[in-house]
């Protein structure tokens, strides 16, 4: 397998550069579900935090290891009043019961949002319909890939029913918005459009932004956009053609695997007002200034060893998890950390 072809959500070419969610194809793992969808406006009625430091933390993946490391840095936090978001797709790759209740637990200790990970999996099949993985892949991605995502959600479907926790899952909200200092943080899965929308990958923010992505900000009364779903980091800023304010994006990609080349490292989003530096022992790769605060992507440096470990007793050789995340895990995707932080956004 070529180094990074599978394993952002099956590819890292998903990103959708302004087609439509639903592509010209409506199969499972392709369509983008109609309670998917929502209006920026929604934001400004979302469950709201305020704090001195927000943690966000998208595509755990059932992680058990980076869950850890996590949590060990958070506990390090000396300063101010901390609150932790965790942006969807928590659960993934943990078929193993055990593995799922100890994400299920450490995840309930924070402020969980369902991705298209958690919604499928407390989705009730009605009439045939069947959304998959509800990764809304477009016609780029080889149908190959969708089918393997369909077989995991599939099979991790089972396991979350035999727990009796789809209800719990059914229940977390699709969208959240925190106060941090001045700054007002929308906190979504995928972008301001929908819960599995591609807007905000690394290769489609470009075209996104030209496409009317700052009048979401206006829409939503937020000056940042904190996501994940696409499984490839990118943040950027630009200005309100409205008010010449500053505004942001930052794409965490995923905190519970390899985000770039020859690494194996997850990340998650830091954002905390001035004076309140990261934790000892943390690892930024890079920062910025957004109104009195800083907002830093944070190298989540959790033991891949033992991970992989844990991996391949759920997803053996040759299984669908394997086939298609295996050598990302390993290696790393095909992805340089440079071209993740671009605008304002700077290597630390």
């Amino acid at each position: 397998m070529r180094r990074g072809a599978r394993g952002v959500k099956g590819s890292i070419v998903a990103a959708r550069s302004g087609q439509d969610e639903a592509g010209s194809s409506d199969g499972p793992g392709r369509c983008c579900p109609l309670d998917y969808r929502y209006n920026a406006m929604a934001l400004r009625e979302a469950p709201t935090l305020s704090c001195d430091v927000l943690w966000v933390v998208g595509g755990l993946y059932g992680n058990t290891e980076a869950l850890a490391c996590l949590q060990s840095l958070i506990s390090r936090e000396s300063e101010g009043r901390v609150e932790v978001v965790v942006n969807g797709d928590f659960h993934w790759f943990d078929v193993d019961p055990g593995e799922f209740m100890a994400i299920q637990a450490g995840v309930g200790r924070w402020h969980a949002m369902r991705g298209n990970v958690e919604t499928e999996l407390a989705r009730e099949l009605v009439d045939g319909a069947d959304a998959g993985c509800g990764c809304a892949y477009p016609d780029s991605v080889d149908q190959a890939d969708v089918d393997r995502s369909n077989a995991m959600i599939s099979r991790l479907r089972e396991t979350a029913r035999s727990l009796g926790v789809s209800a719990a899952l059914c229940a977390l909200p699709m969208l959240r918005r925190a106060q941090v200092g001045a700054l007002r943080v929308g906190c979504v899965h995928g972008d301001d459009q929908s819960l599995s929308g591609w807007r905000l990958a690394h290769d489609a923010l470009a075209a996104s932004r030209a496409q009317g992505l700052p009048a979401a900000f206006d829409a939503g009364q937020i000056d940042l956009i904190a996501c994940s779903h696409t499984c490839l980091p990118v943040a950027d800023t630009f200005e309100s053609p409205t008010d010449q304010r500053r505004l942001a994006v930052i794409n965490n990609g995923a905190a519970g695997m390899a985000n770039f080349a020859d690494s194996t490292h997850g990340v998650v989003t830091r954002i905390a007002v001035d004076g309140l530096a990261p934790p000892a022992g943390s690892r930024v790769l890079y920062r910025t200034r957004l109104a009195d605060c800083e907002v830093a992507a944070i190298a989540l440096d959790f033991d891949a060893t033992r991970f992989l470990a844990r991996f391949d007793r759920q997803w053996p050789a040759g299984s669908p998890g394997a086939v298609s995340y295996r050598d990302r895990l390993a290696c790393g995707p095909a992805y340089p950390l440079h071209v993740a932080a671009r605008g304002g956004f700077r290597a630390a």
